[in-house]
């Protein structure tokens, strides 16, 4: 080998090797713990079937403080199983307890928290504009500390009319609502309606990751928010479809109704 050829050689190696050291330091490629599942729900049953009262339970009403436009109901109508393995939550355009649409919200409430861990669930968008499903938990304090004190981590996030984006946000005292801490995903071809994704937090006591089909794209930790950071404790697990409100506006005549986001399961895990 001449000296250029082993000098060119060496040169190449080295990038090589430098490359992967700074792959290895990548802050959105970090060590990842072993998991052991704590909690599941895989959504086996007959079609119609309402949700297992022993993991869930609705929250029934209207509005939640976002000026949505469904009525959320415990109805077969609006949140079942489909026969298929998947939970069904399903927004329908029909007066009902005093508004136009109607869906559903469940959460584990009084049946299940957990505090760190990875919470994951696979789900297939609704989409149309106003249509607004998440997958998201609150601070199980919630009746001793409301919000925004208890704290509220959105691990995904969809606006309907923006299909193929999702988006993950904390919020706390100092940093709620509008000012919450958020980041959003996409994808250059795909829309999250046409098929299922897995939508993840890995979350630990100083730091909450957020992850689409096992990619990272964000990591929030304490000093990345402004004000207290209240992730230190259990929260509860909420699945919804709402319709309307502050974060999407108003459907169109271009909204399809029905509208079901699919729920294939949530699993729910503690760091080894």
């Amino acid at each position: 080998m001449t000296t250029y050829k082993r000098n060119i050689s060496l040169l190449l190696i080295s990038s090589l090797m430098f490359a992967f050291i700074i792959s290895c330091e990548n802050p959105l490629d970090p060590e990842r713990p072993n998991w052991t599942l704590t909690w599941s729900d895989e959504f086996e049953g007959t079609a119609g079937q309402s949700p297992d009262p022993s993991r869930w339970v609705f929250d029934i009403g209207t509005d939640w403080g976002n000026a949505q436009l469904e009525y959320d109901t415990d109805r077969p109508e609006n949140a079942s199983l489909d026969g298929g393995g998947n939970l069904a939550i399903t927004a329908r355009r029909e007066s009902f307890g005093g508004q136009p649409f109607t869906s559903a919200r469940i959460k584990t409430q009084g049946l299940f928290e957990q505090a760190y861990g990875r919470f994951e669930a696979r789900i297939k968008m609704p989409w149309g504009p106003g249509i607004w499903p998440a997958f998201w938990l609150l601070g199980a304090d919630i009746d001793e500390n409301p919000w925004p004190q208890c704290g509220e981590i959105d691990i995904m996030e969809y606006r309907g009319q923006q299909p193929n984006l999702i988006h993950g946000t904390v919020h706390g005292p100092g940093y709620s609502a509008a000012s919450g801490v958020t980041k959003s995903y996409g994808l250059e071809k795909g829309r999250f309606d046409k098929d299922f994704y897995v939508y993840a937090v890995e979350w630990q006591e100083d730091y909450i990751r957020f992850f689409v089909d096992d990619v990272l794209y964000n990591e929030i930790k304490p000093g990345d928010v402004n004000g207290e950071w209240v992730f230190n404790k259990p929260f509860f697990i909420i699945l919804n479809v709402a319709v309307g409100g502050n974060y999407v506006g108003f459907p169109t005549s271009d909204t399809p109704f029905p509208q079901s986001m699919l729920v294939d399961y949530v699993r729910v895990y503690q760091a080894n």
